[in-house]
């Protein structure tokens, strides 16, 4: 399958380049290359991760990776990457935004 990163993911991806960049630059590219990487292999296994318990209505599921996740959706031929989130941020807060 294809797979999309949506503006909010590449977003999420270049603000933690830059806070890993004020210790380390190369660190910074290789660890978002790391989960570049790992966003663009959902294609080949799109339901290998579950969905979001409490939030499985909207089709959004995670992968972990290290300290982070990989929230996105499985869509006709294509896996839209949604966020990108360290496990520590209250990530329902930001995906599912209260009105």
């Amino acid at each position: 399958m294809k797979v999309l990163l949506s503006r909010v993911a590449a977003r999420d991806l270049r603000e933690i380049a830059d806070y890993i960049a004020n210790d380390s630059p190369l660190a910074a590219y290789n660890f978002t290359e790391f989960l570049r990487q790992k966003a663009l292999g959902l294609g080949s296994f799109p339901y290998a991760f579950p969905l979001v318990p409490r939030y499985e209505r909207y089709g959004l599921r995670r992968r972990p990776c290290g300290n982070y996740l990989i929230f996105y959706r499985v869509e006709k031929n294509t896996v839209l990457i949604a966020r990108v989130l360290h496990a520590a941020r209250d990530y329902e807060a930001l995906l599912f935004p209260r009105g």
